[in-house]
């Protein structure tokens, strides 16, 4: 567990959190300076092995967020903010954090598909994500004034914001340890 990475981790991911949910945007200026501050402290308390540490869990973060990134399946906001952990918190963390934000983002995806009236569209999206169905169709906004528009769901209602779930995530790996 890395403790001297609690207390900058909870405030970056509570801050993320507020802007994702009220804006849909993890912000550039909260999340540059935690990644270069992960490399920092983790270089000054530990070395070389620390800095090591910093971009081993960072790599991971990038790589395994990043990939759900590329096939369209959350945003760069969130990519960067797990890899921003990851330079805090380290690899074998990093492992344990992924897990929990795994099942965080599930279960609240699912919480969020259900009231919102649209969990048999999430599941069959989710399927054609990951068995590699048909091509994603790229959301375009009917014209205001037709009868389409009003009933049109807004495109951002139904993207899940995932800042909470990497937040929920993130704060019960530090309560978990792998030997």
């Amino acid at each position: 567990m890395h403790s001297f990475a609690w207390w900058p981790t909870l405030a970056v991911v509570l801050i993320a959190t507020a802007t994702d949910l009220r804006w849909r945007r993890i912000p550039n200026w909260l999340v540059f300076p935690f990644f270069i501050a992960g490399f920092a402290v983790s270089g000054w308390l530990h070395g070389w092995y620390g800095m090591a540490q910093s971009a081993e869990g960072m790599a991971l973060g990038l790589f395994v967020f990043g990939l759900i990134f590329w096939m369209g399946g959350m945003g760069a906001g969130d990519v960067k903010l797990c890899a921003a952990i990851g330079a805090w918190i380290g690899p074998q963390q990093m492992i344990m954090a992924l897990i929990f934000i795994s099942l965080a983002g599930g279960l609240m995806a699912i919480v969020w598909s259900v009231a919102g009236g649209f969990a048999g569209e999430l599941f069959q999206e989710t399927g054609n994500l990951v068995l590699g169905g048909r091509k994603r169709k790229a959301a375009s906004a009917p014209d205001a004034a037709s009868p389409e528009a009003r009933e049109a769901p807004v495109p951002h209602r139904r993207k899940m914001p995932y800042a909470p779930a990497i937040a929920i995530g993130t704060l019960l790996s530090f309560f978990c340890t792998l030997k």
